[in-house]
């Protein structure tokens, strides 16, 4: 990796894997904020967007940071990762059927 973010190797590859899974346990609790846990909003493809949404935005948080460009492999690292603990954070919220308040 040649870019010019003054980050080791190891450092960038912390940073980018923090940042996704923070991402992704915020779509999750967005996703129960916004779609709602009760049964019926299992079915909602509205929490899909929610995490798309959550996935485009970390890129200007990268390019922010200084990570600098990310290849295939690591586009598709973001995606997959945010999506797991969204997928993991979400699940828990509507499996116990939490009631966030708003």
């Amino acid at each position: 990796m040649s870019d010019d973010s003054g980050l080791s190797d190891h450092a960038r590859g912390v940073v980018v894997t923090t940042i996704c899974c923070l991402a992704g346990i915020a779509a999750g609790v967005v996703s129960a904020v916004y779609v709602g846990t009760d049964p019926a909003s299992a079915a909602s493809t509205t929490a899909v967007f929610v995490l798309g949404a959550f996935v485009i935005v970390q890129y200007p948080v990268y390019k922010a940071i200084g990570v600098g460009d990310l290849g295939i492999k690591d586009n598709l690292y973001v995606a997959f990762l945010t999506f797991t603990l969204w997928f993991i954070s979400y699940t828990v919220l509507l499996t116990s059927a939490v009631d966030l308040g708003v």
